[in-house]
């Protein structure tokens, strides 16, 4: 079974909980780690990596945070799991020389074809069909504004 690794779940959570919760100020990490129970420990490492792949942009400042560095339909799940799989660079273990024949010619191209078509999946899908998929859900915005119209 292909696996995601807990900080790649933490990455693709973080960026998500941004896109969903965003308002007129950034998104600051203590509201991430509120929200979703994410270790500070895990996520500020994670949020430096994808501010420096350009899918969240820093904000410095008291006032300061996180924001989407582009549009949500245009962050797909996939980038988000490339980058936090080029952070954790362990060898894969695919490309040991080391290995049978039957290794080499089947099991191994196997393997890097399930991985392929798994990356094509998260790469179709989006962090605005993500957003789409918690309002369906019922999920309430920590931002939504209610505007009253009283006269």
């Amino acid at each position: 079974m292909v696996r995601l690794s807990k900080k790649t779940l933490f990455a693709i959570e973080a960026v998500l909980d941004i896109a969903y919760n965003a308002g007129d100020q950034p998104v600051q990490s203590s509201e991430i780690t509120r929200r979703q129970g994410i270790p500070k420990r895990y996520l500020e490492q994670v949020l430096q990596h994808l501010v420096r792949a350009g899918i969240l942009a820093g904000v410095r400042g008291p006032r300061g945070g996180y924001r989407l560095a582009k549009e949500r339909r245009r962050i797909s799940v996939g980038e988000i799991v490339r980058v936090v799989r080029a952070v954790e660079a362990s060898a894969d273990p695919s490309d040991d020389e080391a290995g049978s024949e039957l290794g080499h010619a089947v099991v191994r191209p196997l393997w890097e074809e399930l991985q392929t078509e798994f990356m094509e999946k998260l790469d179709a899908v989006s962090i605005e069909d993500l957003c789409r998929h918690a309002q369906e859900k019922g999920i309430k915005r920590e931002n939504d504004v209610t505007i009253d119209y009283v006269i």
